[in-house]
């Protein structure tokens, strides 16, 4: 059972470093007319993408460390449930950047080594703080989506449509995270996280 779950992390692993994704729901873009942008808009729309898709890879990959190192089967099942659900974020983030004219950040492979090594350690600290630290990811991810909301024009319905959809999936997941008993972490690492997020964030904006 361990190796199999080493073979579908590795998997994964490598399609989310890679930039291979497939999404196993349809975009929350579909449907939606796209707007008549000005070029100034498609750069900040395009780069505001870039971040979240990067913030997905880190996403990917604390899922996949919290998932590996955790002993409890049924939470790793969980764990791994959410992580299929947000490859969908990947595939729709991408997909939109491609229509913006944009591209992924060339950071990917560092920020996904950097929080796969997070993950395993969280995954290590014991289900409660596990589950905390998840919770809490979630939280300033959702943040995170809300302030790229605010940025974006009204009449940029794609990309609008496309944080919206992913949002509600970082409030659920966060919500799942809850329920099943997360701790709450100490002002520091939470504020640590917040630090990292900013260094993240502000650099895949530009590259």
């Amino acid at each position: 059972i361990m190796l199999d779950r080493f073979i579908t992390q590795f998997d994964l692993a490598l399609r989310t470093v890679a930039g291979v994704h497939r999404a196993g729901r349809e975009t929350p873009a579909a449907g939606v007319v796209e707007a008549d942008l000005s070029d100034e808009e498609k750069v900040l729309a395009a780069r505001l993408m870039r971040v979240n898709h990067c913030g997905e890879v880190c996403a990917q990959a604390l899922y996949q460390g919290q998932a590996l190192a955790s002993d409890n089967a049924q939470l790793a099942a969980r764990l791994d449930q959410a992580a299929r659900e947000e490859e969908d974020h990947l595939a729709w983030s991408a997909e939109r950047i491609r229509e913006l004219g944009g591209s992924t950040s060339l950071l990917n492979p560092i920020w996904y080594a950097g929080s796969l090594a997070i993950g395993v350690v969280a995954g290590k600290l014991g289900e409660r703080w596990n589950l905390g630290f998840l919770a809490e990811t979630e939280r300033q991810v959702e943040a995170h989506l809300d302030s790229h909301l605010s940025r974006l024009g009204e009449t940029d319905g794609r990309t609008r449509a496309v944080i919206d959809g992913m949002k509600q999936d970082e409030i659920r997941h966060a919500h799942m995270a809850r329920d099943l008993g997360a701790a709450e972490l100490p002002a520091p690492v939470k504020s640590a996280m917040k630090l990292a997020s900013r260094v993240m964030t502000s650099a895949s904006f530009w590259v």
